[in-house]
């Protein structure tokens, strides 16, 4: 049970973190003001989530998790070849959503891979997801 809720909030703490550096990234590009206050909201609450899951890591004796080096790569490369095309709102709305995306299907992936894991990195997790699926929602006006 404890390997697979320290797998699953080493998960999270990723995921968390992945887009508040991806969010901090598109911040430069965003011209629009109600985008704008959209993503300060969701990076804040990705924050709050980072370190629920920091603090519940560090409870079981382990540090977060840094992204992937190959997918952060990835992930930054593709965000400033997409915004060298195109750098609109809708454009950030699309990065957005495929993030939220990508995020979702792994935190829900790790999930059903860990169902020992504990009651509180579950709601952990499933709190991420929510957050995420509502993010999807609330950029889909800009697109």
């Amino acid at each position: 049970m404890e390997e697979q809720t320290i797998t699953l909030l080493k998960e999270c703490n990723s995921g968390c973190r992945m887009a508040i550096n991806s969010m901090d990234r598109l911040k430069d590009f965003v011209i629009n003001a109600d985008l704008n206050k959209v993503m300060e909201t969701y990076k804040a609450q990705h924050k709050e989530l980072e370190e629920e899951s920091l603090k519940l890591l560090i409870e079981a004796g382990q540090n977060g998790k840094q992204p992937d080096r190959l997918a952060a790569a990835f992930s930054w490369i593709t965000t400033e070849v997409k915004m060298m095309l195109q750098d609109d709102s809708a454009q950030i709305a699309k990065i957005l959503m495929n993030g939220c995306n990508m995020g979702i299907q792994s935190v829900s992936e790790c999930m059903n891979k860990c169902r020992e894991a504990s009651h509180a990195s579950i709601s952990l997790a499933k709190k991420l997801v929510k957050c995420e699926e509502k993010l999807m929602e609330d950029v889909k006006k800009f697109l």
